[in-house]
Protein backbone atom coordinates (compact mmCIF):
# COMPACT_ATOMS: atom_id res chain seq x y z
CA UNK A 1 0.00 0.00 0.00
CA UNK A 2 2.78 2.51 1.09
CA UNK A 3 4.74 1.85 -2.37
CA UNK A 4 1.21 2.57 -4.00
CA UNK A 5 0.85 5.70 -2.26
CA UNK A 6 4.42 6.71 -2.94
CA UNK A 7 4.20 5.99 -6.71
CA UNK A 8 0.61 8.34 -7.09
CA UNK A 9 2.38 11.16 -5.43
CA UNK A 10 5.51 10.79 -7.86
CA UNK A 11 3.07 10.65 -10.49
CA UNK A 12 1.12 13.81 -9.25
CA UNK A 13 4.23 15.47 -8.80
CA UNK A 14 4.93 14.82 -12.71
CA UNK A 15 1.84 15.56 -13.53
CA UNK A 16 1.89 19.22 -11.91
CA UNK A 17 5.36 19.65 -13.81
CA UNK A 18 4.07 19.01 -17.23
CA UNK A 19 1.15 21.45 -16.78
CA UNK A 20 3.52 24.21 -15.18
CA UNK A 21 5.82 23.38 -18.59
CA UNK A 22 2.57 23.80 -21.40
CA UNK A 23 1.67 26.98 -18.93
CA UNK A 24 -1.39 25.91 -17.42
CA UNK A 25 -1.42 28.48 -14.65
CA UNK A 26 -4.58 28.09 -12.77
CA UNK A 27 -6.27 24.39 -11.78
CA UNK A 28 -8.85 26.50 -10.42
CA UNK A 29 -13.06 26.57 -11.42
CA UNK A 30 -14.52 29.82 -11.66
CA UNK A 31 -17.22 30.28 -9.99
CA UNK A 32 -19.56 31.14 -12.76
CA UNK A 33 -23.40 32.57 -12.35
CA UNK A 34 -26.43 30.25 -13.30
CA UNK A 35 -27.82 31.42 -16.35
CA UNK A 36 -31.59 31.26 -14.63
CA UNK A 37 -30.47 34.83 -13.39
CA UNK A 38 -30.41 35.64 -17.03
CA UNK A 39 -33.43 34.39 -18.60
CA UNK A 40 -35.86 36.97 -19.56
CA UNK A 41 -38.38 38.39 -22.35
CA UNK A 42 -37.81 41.67 -23.35
CA UNK A 43 -40.10 43.25 -25.89
CA UNK A 44 -40.96 39.72 -27.12
CA UNK A 45 -37.03 38.43 -27.13
CA UNK A 46 -35.44 36.25 -24.96
CA UNK A 47 -32.28 37.10 -23.16
CA UNK A 48 -29.81 34.39 -21.34
CA UNK A 49 -26.30 34.01 -20.20
CA UNK A 50 -23.34 32.47 -22.17
CA UNK A 51 -20.28 31.12 -21.58
CA UNK A 52 -16.57 30.91 -23.66
CA UNK A 53 -13.70 29.57 -22.67
CA UNK A 54 -9.67 29.74 -24.00
CA UNK A 55 -6.63 28.73 -22.21
CA UNK A 56 -7.10 29.92 -18.18
CA UNK A 57 -9.72 32.47 -19.39
CA UNK A 58 -13.60 32.09 -19.12
CA UNK A 59 -15.87 34.58 -19.89
CA UNK A 60 -19.68 34.95 -19.57
CA UNK A 61 -22.25 37.20 -21.86
CA UNK A 62 -25.48 37.57 -22.02
CA UNK A 63 -27.21 39.08 -25.33
CA UNK A 64 -28.72 41.67 -23.92
CA UNK A 65 -26.79 44.78 -25.17
CA UNK A 66 -24.34 42.27 -25.93
CA UNK A 67 -22.53 42.54 -22.43
CA UNK A 68 -19.55 41.02 -21.41
CA UNK A 69 -20.25 39.92 -17.38
CA UNK A 70 -17.50 38.34 -16.16
CA UNK A 71 -14.06 37.38 -17.14
CA UNK A 72 -12.12 34.99 -14.86
CA UNK A 73 -8.51 35.28 -15.23
CA UNK A 74 -5.45 33.75 -13.16
CA UNK A 75 -2.72 35.89 -11.11
CA UNK A 76 0.72 35.20 -11.17
CA UNK A 77 0.10 32.12 -8.27
CA UNK A 78 -2.66 31.03 -10.82
CA UNK A 79 -5.76 32.15 -8.65
CA UNK A 80 -8.67 33.14 -9.94
CA UNK A 81 -10.56 36.15 -9.76
CA UNK A 82 -13.30 37.95 -11.41
CA UNK A 83 -12.00 41.04 -13.03
CA UNK A 84 -14.75 42.67 -14.52
CA UNK A 85 -16.99 44.29 -12.85
CA UNK A 86 -20.72 43.64 -13.32
CA UNK A 87 -24.33 42.64 -12.06
CA UNK A 88 -25.32 39.37 -11.15
CA UNK A 89 -28.81 38.93 -12.80
CA UNK A 90 -30.48 40.82 -16.03
CA UNK A 91 -32.89 43.22 -13.57
CA UNK A 92 -30.44 44.62 -12.24
CA UNK A 93 -28.86 45.55 -15.99
CA UNK A 94 -32.09 46.83 -16.92
CA UNK A 95 -32.98 48.89 -13.61
CA UNK A 96 -29.33 49.79 -12.78
CA UNK A 97 -28.54 51.62 -10.46
CA UNK A 98 -26.71 54.15 -11.08
CA UNK A 99 -24.05 52.65 -13.97
CA UNK A 100 -25.89 51.77 -17.06
CA UNK A 101 -22.68 51.42 -19.31
CA UNK A 102 -21.31 48.11 -17.60
CA UNK A 103 -19.92 45.60 -20.35
CA UNK A 104 -22.19 45.99 -23.27
CA UNK A 105 -21.02 47.11 -26.88
CA UNK A 106 -22.21 50.79 -27.25
CA UNK A 107 -23.59 52.39 -30.42
CA UNK A 108 -24.74 53.48 -33.15
CA UNK A 109 -22.06 56.02 -32.18
CA UNK A 110 -20.18 55.23 -29.08
CA UNK A 111 -19.03 58.29 -26.78
CA UNK A 112 -20.24 61.87 -26.91
CA UNK A 113 -22.16 64.09 -29.97
CA UNK A 114 -22.47 67.19 -28.96
CA UNK A 115 -25.90 68.80 -28.75
CA UNK A 116 -26.93 65.50 -30.25
CA UNK A 117 -27.11 67.66 -33.88
CA UNK A 118 -24.83 66.40 -37.32
CA UNK A 119 -25.42 67.53 -40.66
CA UNK A 120 -25.13 64.48 -42.95
CA UNK A 121 -25.72 65.08 -46.87
CA UNK A 122 -27.17 68.34 -46.45
CA UNK A 123 -29.64 66.96 -44.04
CA UNK A 124 -29.28 67.66 -40.12
CA UNK A 125 -30.37 64.79 -37.56
CA UNK A 126 -31.08 65.19 -34.09
CA UNK A 127 -29.98 62.87 -31.84
CA UNK A 128 -31.25 62.26 -27.76
CA UNK A 129 -29.63 64.56 -25.37
CA UNK A 130 -29.17 61.78 -23.10
CA UNK A 131 -25.88 63.57 -20.99
CA UNK A 132 -25.69 67.28 -19.86
CA UNK A 133 -27.40 68.37 -23.43
CA UNK A 134 -25.35 65.69 -25.71
CA UNK A 135 -25.76 62.10 -27.02
CA UNK A 136 -23.63 59.72 -25.26
CA UNK A 137 -23.68 55.85 -26.72
CA UNK A 138 -26.16 56.19 -28.80
CA UNK A 139 -28.82 57.68 -26.57
CA UNK A 140 -31.76 57.03 -24.61
CA UNK A 141 -31.90 53.16 -26.01
CA UNK A 142 -28.55 52.59 -28.01
CA UNK A 143 -27.70 49.11 -28.82
CA UNK A 144 -26.39 48.55 -25.02
CA UNK A 145 -30.43 48.30 -24.21
CA UNK A 146 -31.26 45.75 -26.86
CA UNK A 147 -31.78 41.96 -27.30
CA UNK A 148 -29.35 40.88 -29.64
CA UNK A 149 -29.90 37.51 -31.65
CA UNK A 150 -26.80 35.22 -30.73
CA UNK A 151 -26.59 33.61 -34.15
CA UNK A 152 -23.16 30.94 -33.86
CA UNK A 153 -21.89 29.75 -30.75
CA UNK A 154 -19.14 27.31 -29.75
CA UNK A 155 -17.11 26.58 -26.57
CA UNK A 156 -14.90 29.56 -27.27
CA UNK A 157 -16.92 31.55 -29.52
CA UNK A 158 -20.40 33.77 -29.60
CA UNK A 159 -21.61 35.68 -32.35
CA UNK A 160 -24.20 38.28 -31.72
CA UNK A 161 -26.47 40.37 -34.12
CA UNK A 162 -28.85 43.23 -33.54
CA UNK A 163 -30.60 45.50 -36.50
CA UNK A 164 -30.78 49.01 -35.22
CA UNK A 165 -33.96 50.34 -37.20
CA UNK A 166 -33.93 53.03 -39.35
CA UNK A 167 -35.47 56.09 -37.70
CA UNK A 168 -35.00 55.43 -33.92
CA UNK A 169 -34.11 57.79 -31.59
CA UNK A 170 -33.55 59.90 -35.00
CA UNK A 171 -30.65 58.00 -36.17
CA UNK A 172 -31.04 57.77 -39.96
CA UNK A 173 -30.78 53.98 -41.80
CA UNK A 174 -31.32 50.02 -40.66
CA UNK A 175 -28.47 49.48 -39.59
CA UNK A 176 -27.09 45.50 -39.24
CA UNK A 177 -24.79 44.77 -36.96
CA UNK A 178 -23.11 41.89 -35.89
CA UNK A 179 -20.40 41.44 -32.81
CA UNK A 180 -18.30 38.15 -32.42
CA UNK A 181 -16.25 37.27 -28.89
CA UNK A 182 -13.48 34.88 -29.22
CA UNK A 183 -11.19 33.57 -26.62
CA UNK A 184 -8.09 31.93 -27.86
CA UNK A 185 -5.85 29.08 -26.18
CA UNK A 186 -3.25 32.13 -25.45
CA UNK A 187 -5.68 33.79 -22.89
CA UNK A 188 -6.76 36.53 -25.79
CA UNK A 189 -10.54 37.83 -26.14
CA UNK A 190 -11.08 39.02 -29.70
CA UNK A 191 -13.77 41.35 -29.94
CA UNK A 192 -14.66 41.64 -33.76
CA UNK A 193 -17.61 43.80 -35.16
CA UNK A 194 -18.80 44.49 -39.01
CA UNK A 195 -22.41 46.89 -39.89
CA UNK A 196 -24.05 47.40 -42.79
CA UNK A 197 -26.48 49.88 -43.41
CA UNK A 198 -29.50 51.37 -45.98
CA UNK A 199 -28.64 55.14 -45.59
CA UNK A 200 -25.54 56.48 -45.30
CA UNK A 201 -25.34 56.98 -41.07
CA UNK A 202 -22.25 57.96 -38.67
CA UNK A 203 -21.33 54.22 -37.00
CA UNK A 204 -18.74 54.00 -33.74
CA UNK A 205 -19.09 50.82 -32.22
CA UNK A 206 -16.95 49.93 -28.93
CA UNK A 207 -16.95 47.72 -26.37
CA UNK A 208 -17.59 49.56 -22.85
CA UNK A 209 -16.16 46.39 -20.19
CA UNK A 210 -15.21 47.56 -17.29
CA UNK A 211 -11.64 45.91 -15.62
CA UNK A 212 -10.37 45.95 -12.12
CA UNK A 213 -6.99 43.53 -12.53
CA UNK A 214 -7.14 43.26 -8.76
CA UNK A 215 -10.58 41.15 -8.85
CA UNK A 216 -11.81 43.11 -6.23
CA UNK A 217 -14.37 46.19 -7.24
CA UNK A 218 -14.13 47.82 -4.32
CA UNK A 219 -9.69 48.32 -4.80
CA UNK A 220 -8.54 51.44 -6.13
CA UNK A 221 -7.04 51.15 -9.76
CA UNK A 222 -4.85 53.55 -8.90
CA UNK A 223 -1.59 51.48 -8.21
CA UNK A 224 -2.63 49.94 -12.11
CA UNK A 225 0.56 50.53 -14.05
CA UNK A 226 -0.59 51.99 -17.29
CA UNK A 227 1.01 52.03 -21.02
CA UNK A 228 -1.15 54.33 -23.62
CA UNK A 229 1.08 54.31 -27.33
CA UNK A 230 -0.11 58.38 -27.81
CA UNK A 231 1.23 61.48 -28.56
CA UNK A 232 -1.68 63.35 -29.09
CA UNK A 233 -5.19 63.50 -27.52
CA UNK A 234 -8.47 65.34 -28.32
CA UNK A 235 -9.01 68.05 -26.10
CA UNK A 236 -12.51 68.68 -24.75
CA UNK A 237 -14.68 71.31 -22.82
CA UNK A 238 -16.13 70.83 -19.25
CA UNK A 239 -19.12 68.83 -20.70
CA UNK A 240 -16.69 66.24 -22.38
CA UNK A 241 -17.18 67.34 -26.13
CA UNK A 242 -14.10 67.72 -28.37
CA UNK A 243 -12.98 71.53 -28.83
CA UNK A 244 -11.78 70.36 -32.49
CA UNK A 245 -8.40 71.03 -31.01
CA UNK A 246 -5.90 68.49 -31.44
CA UNK A 247 -3.52 68.39 -28.81
CA UNK A 248 0.31 67.12 -27.73
CA UNK A 249 0.68 64.86 -24.92
CA UNK A 250 4.63 66.16 -24.37
CA UNK A 251 4.70 67.45 -20.57
CA UNK A 252 0.78 66.60 -19.75
CA UNK A 253 -0.27 64.42 -17.64
CA UNK A 254 -1.69 62.55 -20.21
CA UNK A 255 0.81 61.47 -21.25
CA UNK A 256 1.18 57.31 -20.65
CA UNK A 257 4.05 56.79 -23.13
CA UNK A 258 5.96 54.98 -20.28
CA UNK A 259 4.49 53.43 -17.85
CA UNK A 260 2.79 54.82 -15.09
CA UNK A 261 0.65 54.38 -12.24
CA UNK A 262 -2.85 55.95 -12.99
CA UNK A 263 -3.04 57.67 -9.84
CA UNK A 264 0.83 59.67 -10.73
CA UNK A 265 -0.84 62.67 -12.01
CA UNK A 266 -4.75 62.24 -12.42
CA UNK A 267 -4.75 65.40 -9.37
CA UNK A 268 -2.92 67.82 -10.66
CA UNK A 269 -3.95 71.05 -12.08
CA UNK A 270 -4.92 70.45 -15.01
CA UNK A 271 -7.80 71.87 -17.45
CA UNK A 272 -7.68 68.66 -18.98
CA UNK A 273 -7.93 66.46 -15.94
CA UNK A 274 -10.36 68.85 -14.68
CA UNK A 275 -12.79 68.77 -17.74
CA UNK A 276 -12.69 64.83 -17.41
CA UNK A 277 -13.10 65.06 -13.69
CA UNK A 278 -10.08 62.57 -13.99
CA UNK A 279 -8.77 60.62 -17.02
CA UNK A 280 -12.06 60.09 -19.55
CA UNK A 281 -10.32 61.14 -22.87
CA UNK A 282 -9.83 60.18 -26.34
CA UNK A 283 -6.14 59.10 -27.07
CA UNK A 284 -5.03 59.66 -30.75
CA UNK A 285 -2.84 56.20 -31.21
CA UNK A 286 0.41 56.79 -32.62
CA UNK A 287 -0.10 53.77 -35.49
CA UNK A 288 2.28 52.55 -38.28
CA UNK A 289 -0.77 51.56 -40.58
CA UNK A 290 -3.82 53.18 -42.00
CA UNK A 291 -6.00 49.52 -40.95
CA UNK A 292 -3.62 47.30 -38.89
CA UNK A 293 -4.11 45.26 -35.89
CA UNK A 294 -1.33 46.99 -33.63
CA UNK A 295 -0.81 47.53 -29.71
CA UNK A 296 -2.72 50.20 -27.75
CA UNK A 297 -1.99 49.98 -24.75
CA UNK A 298 -1.39 48.01 -21.45
CA UNK A 299 -1.95 48.01 -17.54
CA UNK A 300 -0.44 45.86 -15.39
CA UNK A 301 -1.68 45.24 -11.30
CA UNK A 302 1.56 44.76 -9.33
CA UNK A 303 0.34 42.68 -6.34
CA UNK A 304 -1.66 40.02 -8.34
CA UNK A 305 0.62 40.42 -11.53
CA UNK A 306 -2.09 40.26 -13.55
CA UNK A 307 -1.33 42.19 -16.83
CA UNK A 308 -3.30 43.28 -20.04
CA UNK A 309 -2.63 44.35 -23.26
CA UNK A 310 -4.93 45.88 -25.99
CA UNK A 311 -4.39 45.55 -29.68
CA UNK A 312 -6.69 47.07 -32.52
CA UNK A 313 -7.04 48.62 -36.19
CA UNK A 314 -9.17 52.10 -34.82
CA UNK A 315 -7.27 55.29 -34.21
CA UNK A 316 -8.75 56.01 -31.17
CA UNK A 317 -8.56 54.33 -27.11
CA UNK A 318 -11.23 56.11 -24.85
CA UNK A 319 -9.33 55.52 -21.49
CA UNK A 320 -12.03 56.16 -18.49
CA UNK A 321 -10.65 56.00 -14.82
CA UNK A 322 -14.42 55.69 -13.09
CA UNK A 323 -14.38 59.38 -12.14
CA UNK A 324 -18.73 58.57 -11.51
CA UNK A 325 -18.81 55.26 -9.58
CA UNK A 326 -19.65 56.25 -6.10
CA UNK A 327 -19.90 53.43 -4.32
CA UNK A 328 -23.86 52.43 -4.23
CA UNK A 329 -23.85 50.11 -6.94
CA UNK A 330 -22.90 46.80 -5.48
CA UNK A 331 -21.41 44.07 -8.72
CA UNK A 332 -22.54 40.66 -8.54
CA UNK A 333 -19.94 39.05 -5.68
CA UNK A 334 -22.07 42.06 -3.57
CA UNK A 335 -18.88 44.50 -3.10
CA UNK A 336 -19.65 48.04 -4.11
CA UNK A 337 -17.85 49.85 -6.90
CA UNK A 338 -16.26 52.14 -5.46
CA UNK A 339 -14.62 55.45 -7.26
CA UNK A 340 -11.88 55.12 -9.40
CA UNK A 341 -12.15 51.32 -8.82
CA UNK A 342 -12.96 50.29 -12.33
CA UNK A 343 -11.29 51.34 -15.74
CA UNK A 344 -12.32 50.82 -19.23
CA UNK A 345 -10.24 50.95 -22.90
CA UNK A 346 -12.53 51.84 -25.39
CA UNK A 347 -11.22 51.31 -28.92
CA UNK A 348 -13.15 53.37 -31.05
CA UNK A 349 -12.76 56.26 -33.64
CA UNK A 350 -12.43 59.32 -32.26
CA UNK A 351 -15.64 61.15 -30.13
CA UNK A 352 -17.92 63.67 -31.89
CA UNK A 353 -16.01 63.27 -35.15
CA UNK A 354 -19.20 63.32 -37.23
CA UNK A 355 -19.16 67.14 -36.85
CA UNK A 356 -15.35 67.52 -37.52
CA UNK A 357 -13.55 67.58 -40.63
CA UNK A 358 -9.91 67.11 -39.03
CA UNK A 359 -11.47 64.01 -37.16
CA UNK A 360 -11.29 60.41 -38.71
CA UNK A 361 -14.68 59.94 -40.84
CA UNK A 362 -17.12 57.62 -39.22
CA UNK A 363 -20.29 57.65 -42.17
CA UNK A 364 -21.29 54.29 -43.24
CA UNK A 365 -22.77 54.56 -46.63
CA UNK A 366 -24.72 51.84 -48.64
CA UNK A 367 -22.92 48.90 -49.89
CA UNK A 368 -19.88 49.45 -47.67
CA UNK A 369 -19.08 47.34 -44.69
CA UNK A 370 -17.91 48.82 -41.07
CA UNK A 371 -15.18 46.66 -39.43
CA UNK A 372 -13.38 46.89 -36.42
CA UNK A 373 -10.99 44.51 -34.27
CA UNK A 374 -10.28 44.56 -30.82
CA UNK A 375 -7.71 42.19 -28.80
CA UNK A 376 -7.44 42.53 -25.22
CA UNK A 377 -3.97 40.19 -24.07
CA UNK A 378 -4.13 38.83 -20.60
CA UNK A 379 -1.48 37.04 -18.81
CA UNK A 380 0.82 37.34 -15.18
CA UNK A 381 3.96 37.79 -14.38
Amino acid sequence: MDTRIGIMKKLLIALAGVAALCGCKSQETPALLPSSAFERVIDGRQTSLYTIKGGDITIQLTNFGARVVSIWAPDRDGTLSDICPGYGDIDTYINNPGERFLGPVVGPVANRICKGTFTLDGETFHTPLNNDGNTLHGGFTGVDLMVWDVTAQSDSSITMSVLHPDGQEGWPGNLSITATFTVSGDDELKVSYTAETDKATPVNLSSHTFFNLTGDTSRSILDHELIINSSLSTAIDSLLIPTGEVVSLDGSPLDFRQAKKIGQDVGMDNDQLHNGYGYDHNWCLDRATADGIEFAASMYEPQSGRYMEVWTDQPGLQFYCGNFFTGNELDKHGKPIGYRCAFVFETQKWPDAVNHDNFPDTILRPGKTYTHNCIYKFSAK
